[in-house]
């Protein structure tokens, strides 16, 4: 990456403090979130970082019924594709939203979900 491009670590530190980065190809232009090596359109290293919205709709989603034995206390919840009015799609954990509100075309905005002092990407009412 370029020395402005940013690391996975350096994404999931912006997401722990409630800002999303992408990283932006300097040669094509295509935008990536999470971070890349290689641009996936052109295969070039020049990555600049470009803050996102974290606005966006939910595009696909499914409701977790039987989760990971970690998880198990959840259930049940929703993860989604949330497609980000910046022209890129990302999968995190629906909060805040009944199982029944949830559907396609519906809403959201990116927020930091932390447990037990892991922080994952989640979404919640726009």
């Amino acid at each position: 990456m370029s020395e402005s491009g940013i690391t996975i670590k350096g994404f999931f530190d912006g997401v722990r403090a409630g800002t999303l980065t992408g990283v932006r190809c300097g040669k094509c232009g295509e935008l990536a979130i999470p971070p890349k090596e290689f641009c996936p359109a052109c295969g070039a290293r020049d990555w600049h970082a470009v803050p996102l919205s974290g606005e966006g709709t939910i595009a696909s989603y499914t409701v977790i019924r039987v989760a990971p034995p970690r998880h198990a206390a959840d259930a049940p919840y929703a993860i989604a594709v949330v497609r980000l009015k910046d022209g890129v799609q990302l999968l995190g954990r629906v909060v805040d939203i009944p199982l029944e509100q949830i559907a396609v075309g519906l809403s959201v905005r990116f927020r930091p979900l932390t447990r037990n002092g892991q922080t994952t990407i989640a979404f919640g009412p726009a």
